[in-house]
């Protein structure tokens, strides 16, 4: 059913991604946030709504607006999207990074499921209530943020240190990374609802030796012992740990395909799903992958300091357990410095919420059936948590069985499903009117 909404939800997400917001991690390099936010900011004052425009630092901005609900008395809900997206080379690419292409009954660009489809479809949602005069049930707080790619420093840790009064009341939240669809047959699709995250813990590796010439026999050498310890982690495989999201997703795919899943070794049963095996094999143990080398300054040079960068992903309740795996296994005399944490989030698939998007899904897909899963990634929702508020990923698209939907994630061709878009802000506009 074509609305309003679902029209207009096509040209906002093409413009937004038109709007280079790469985000490299650097302040001196990356760019376009300010614009984008800008653009929220117009759309959003265009339909009566006062938002505002904050920056933690020059062309980092986030936009916040409330939408006042018919009983305020109520938790209200925020409903959260990045504006940034990591780097693109537009050489690797069937059509421009930037172009909001529609090809092949898609949306194409950097962005397009991560995340600005679902800041398109909030937009359009409540456009279309404002236009109508649609009050909805309880207050909406809309966040539109910076740096989410980067470990949310400027964006929503920004906001909830230094502005947690804008989110003021909010009890629950939705964001990024849930409510897509996973084909099981014609009749049946399994939505998957993000309850849970790992957490991130980015480490640098520090080994130390005797600098000394290229040429001699050299056996204290900082590069080579930090390369051994970098392939003893790369190639470790930590132990399987099932958590309670976990078990319950596996229960449910258990039940749907009809086959047995041991609770205790799921990897022969995860194997069987497909392109999602890859996103859900990875929250079934904690995991530590080296993504960057640094040393020396010269080709003849024995450095006495030679450092690493390794991306951890903890699981709910296993940080200090991790830790203490993870010395086991570099071994000793390296030093490890902490870059950047955030802690797991987990919370349980219950209450009027979670029914309210089981039964959007279920009237917008009478074969939809919502299940709840971990994400191995991370989101704003590990800021937002700070505040007590419960987070949900629920960015609603009902996907092609063919698509390979999780390699689309910092992936090469990235795009999003035109009729799987307009589907997102038919079931969003419902799980609003009803949350």
């Amino acid at each position: 059913m074509r609305t309003p909404a679902t029209d207009e939800v096509i040209d906002l997400c093409r413009d937004l991604i038109r709007i280079d917001t790469t985000n490299t991690g650097d302040l001196a390099t990356s760019a376009g946030e300010r614009a984008a936010a800008e653009y929220v900011a117009t759309k959003l004052s265009e339909v009566g709504l006062d938002p505002q425009l904050l920056e933690s630092r020059p062309g980092r901005a986030s936009v916040v607006t409330r939408i006042p609900g018919a009983d305020s008395s109520r938790g209200a809900l925020l409903v959260h999207g990045h504006l940034d997206v990591v780097p693109a080379d537009a050489s690797e690419w069937s059509v421009h990074p930037f172009s909001g292409e529609i090809k092949d009954d898609f949306i194409w660009g950097r962005g397009a499921v991560d995340m600005k489809d679902f800041d398109a479809m909030s937009l359009a949602v409540v456009r279309d209530w404002q236009r109508t005069g649609y009050v909805p049930p309880r207050d909406i707080v809309l966040a539109y943020t910076a740096d989410e790619e980067a470990g949310s420093d400027w964006g929503a840790k920004f906001l909830v240190e230094e502005h947690p009064d804008l989110f003021e009341g909010c009890t629950e939240a939705i964001g990024e990374v849930g409510g897509f669809s996973y084909t099981v047959s014609n009749d049946l699709r399994l939505y998957m609802v993000q309850t849970a995250e790992k957490g991130i813990d980015w480490l640098r590796v520090h080994a130390t030796g005797r600098p000394g010439h290229g040429s001699f026999v050299h056996d204290d050498n900082a590069v080579t012992a930090l390369a051994e310890a970098v392939a003893r982690v790369g190639r470790h495989r930590f132990p399987v740990v099932v958590t309670p999201t976990v078990r319950a997703f596996l229960e449910e795919v258990g039940e749907a395909l009809q086959i047995e899943i041991d609770p205790n070794d799921p990897e022969a049963a995860i194997a069987k799903l497909g392109p999602i095996a890859t996103m859900i094999g990875a929250t079934i143990r904690n995991t530590a992958n080296p993504t960057r080398l640094n040393a020396g300054y010269k080709d003849n040079v024995i450095p006495g300091r030679a450092s690493a960068t390794i991306d951890c992903r903890t699981l709910p309740g296993q940080f200090e357990l991790f830790r203490e795996q993870l010395v086991e296994v570099l071994g000793p005399d390296l030093e490890i410095e902490s870059i950047h944490r955030q802690p797991a989030l987990e919370t349980g698939f219950d209450g009027a919420l979670v029914d309210a998007m089981a039964l959007a899904l279920k009237a917008e897909d009478p074969g939809a059936h919502a299940v709840p899963y971990m994400l191995s990634g991370g989101t704003d929702a590990k800021s937002f948590a700070r505040l007590g508020i419960r987070c949900f990923g629920f960015a609603p698209l009902r996907l092609p069985p063919d698509l390979n939907f999780s390699a689309l994630f910092h992936g090469i061709d990235e795009r999003v499903p035109v009729e799987g878009l307009q589907f997102g802000v038919r079931v969003l506009d419902r799980f609003l009117r009803q949350s």
